[in-house]
């Protein structure tokens, strides 16, 4: 199977932790779309009292179908939406970009629930790597942070730092600017695939994709593009992103 991942993350309201808790193996082509439930779940249900999606109740359990789950299609704009062209370009994708390619940028984000896509990181040659995602927690930062983000521009040059301490969360990594404001943070279920990549500083880099001016999303406001390299690390092979199922 030709699959394209991606990975389901579940944040607990409470604590604002996020968790890994599922992956997505999409073939778009035959079609065939597979689903099964990883580590992260098993402790976001001992540590957060995470409770499995009704469409998938058992954490044991492999779900195959001939169409995309429902799960992660409803987190799909509809393609007879008027406004969707106008969607797609929040998203830096084009016009006839399709639903796993899609999910892949926007995190399928919806206000009812609390779950995030995101995809596999892949390891390129010379252990480089390239993601990207939106920029979260940007409403948690200074009054001054929240208006630097109103004049970034794009393709502007960004600082990825790691933060040792932070009360969420422990390890974090911070987007700033190059005069030091701070943004905000990457995704907390990549930090532990991204801090790798400090190893080569010099080979870490970020910049600003595209800034989407209200009334889009908060989730959707900032896209980041981040490159650097792993020194002998293979991504997403934590125990949090082990299939429960086996292949």
């Amino acid at each position: 199977m030709n699959a394209r991942t991606l990975f389901l993350a579940w944040q607990n309201k409470t604590s604002r932790r996020w968790f890994p808790v599922g992956r997505l193996d999409a073939d778009v082509e035959h079609p065939l779309y597979r689903f099964r439930y990883i580590g992260g779940a098993k402790r976001a249900g001992d540590e957060a009292h995470f409770v499995p999606l009704s469409e998938f109740p058992d954490l044991k359990r492999n779900y195959e179908s001939s169409y995309l789950f429902p799960s992660f299609s409803n987190r799909v704009m509809a393609r007879g939406r008027p406004d969707r062209e106008d969607y797609l370009r929040t998203l830096d994708l084009p016009v006839d970009a399709d639903p796993i390619e899609i999910l892949t940028v926007s995190g399928g984000h919806r206000v009812t629930d609390a779950y995030e896509v995101f995809p596999k990181l892949a390891k390129g040659a010379g252990g480089r790597f390239g993601c990207r995602f939106f920029l979260h927690g940007w409403r948690y930062v200074s009054p001054a942070g929240q208006t630097r983000i109103d004049s970034l521009k794009q393709g502007e040059k960004l600082y990825v730092t790691l933060e040792l301490t932070n009360p969420v969360t422990a390890l974090a990594v911070q987007i700033q600017t190059t005069d030091y404001h701070m943004l905000g943070w990457a995704p907390n279920y990549l930090v532990y695939d991204l801090a790798a990549a400090a190893k080569s500083p010099r080979e870490y880099e970020a910049r600003v994709v595209r800034i989407n001016p209200r009334p889009a999303p908060s989730r959707q406001r900032v896209l980041i593009e981040m490159h650097g390299r792993w020194d002998g690390h293979e991504p997403m092979t934590h125990a949090d992103f082990v299939p429960l199922v086996p292949d």
